[in-house]
């Protein structure tokens, strides 16, 4: 489905606003307060992408993935959080974890934190606003495309020397778009940001520079196709099990499928179905109902490549 960016950020700042206001005694002057916010930190989003400079400026472990605001020592105490694109908003219950937070926030460069007068989400809280001052805003709402792919580029240099594989674009997008996002655009970057983001990751992972890539995410195929790779796994599995062994192998299309099922509640009503070919190179797990003769799966993983032999 199309991602569209007007329609999905009236519904996000609808919850934001509905969130912090729900329990005030006057929702009123506290929605005036979240719309005031929502015209300076932009919209409201789901969670940051991995380069944004909310999670990049505090000091952090080169080695760890930092994906979220809990991840972030210096934001100890967050209670009741709402993301925008250019900060948050925060609304610990006294004033000690607020001033601390306002403090370790006010150390780190590029970063600004401030209480807020009026409460948000409860009147016994107190909410802290923190920004990324330097982020600046395009006319549609997104980060400005040139400070975005800055913050991106920068952010794939630094991991290079500890990175073991390389993760293709469908793999990590969301942590590259942030969320909610589409194929190639999100609250954050247009879809020009993102096009230009995916040439830049897939030009890096060519290059070698992170070792060798790594596909596990198959969303580049329509989900019609994604369940026809796992049914045809699930069913080719079934008929060939002997009701017996837990495990088994199979050939199927020039490929070794190594199958594993049981009788998931000893019943012959549904039988739990896991199919891998390789280390990790495809897998699928479901369920097989014979009465009816359906299957239900969760989507394949895997090589591309190797998925599209079964459609």
């Amino acid at each position: 489905m199309e991602f569209r960016s007007p329609t999905v950020a009236a519904q996000q700042n609808a919850a934001a606003v509905t969130y912090l206001t729900k329990s005030l005694k006057d929702p009123a002057a506290g929605r005036a307060v979240v719309e005031q916010l929502i015209a300076e930190l932009g919209n409201a989003t789901d969670s940051y992408p991995d380069w944004h400079p909310i999670l990049t400026s505090p000091p952090r472990d080169s080695s760890r993935h930092v994906a979220s605001l809990q991840d972030v020592e210096t934001y100890s105490g967050l209670d009741h959080t709402i993301e925008f694109v250019r900060g948050f908003v925060t609304c610990p219950y006294s004033d000690e974890a607020a001033d601390q937070l306002v403090s370790a926030v006010s150390s780190v460069p590029n970063l600004s934190a401030r209480r807020l007068s009026k409460p948000l989400y409860s009147d016994k809280a107190c909410p802290v606003v923190v920004t990324a001052w330097g982020v600046e805003l395009e006319a549609d709402g997104t980060i400005r495309s040139r400070d975005a792919l800055r913050c991106f580029v920068s952010l794939l240099a630094s991991e290079a020397a500890n990175a073991q594989v390389a993760e293709t674009w469908w793999n990590i997008r969301s942590y590259i778009l942030g969320r909610p996002h589409g194929s190639r655009s999100s609250l954050f970057v247009n879809q020009h940001t993102g096009a230009h983001m995916r040439k830049i990751l897939d030009v890096m992972n060519d290059s070698g520079i992170f070792g060798p890539i790594k596909e596990s995410s198959l969303d580049m195929l329509s989900p019609k196709k994604r369940k026809a790779i796992g049914e045809t796994l699930i069913r080719t599995a079934v008929t060939n099990w002997d009701r017996e062994a837990p495990s088994f192998t199979f050939e199927l299309r020039g490929e070794t499928c190594k199958a594993s099922l049981h009788d998931t509640w000893e019943d012959n009503e549904e039988l739990s179905v896991r199919v891998e070919i390789g280390k990790h190179d495809l897998y699928v797990s479901g369920f097989y109902y014979p009465a009816k003769d359906e299957i239900t799966n969760v989507d394949p993983r895997g090589k591309r490549q190797l998925a599209e032999k079964f459609l």
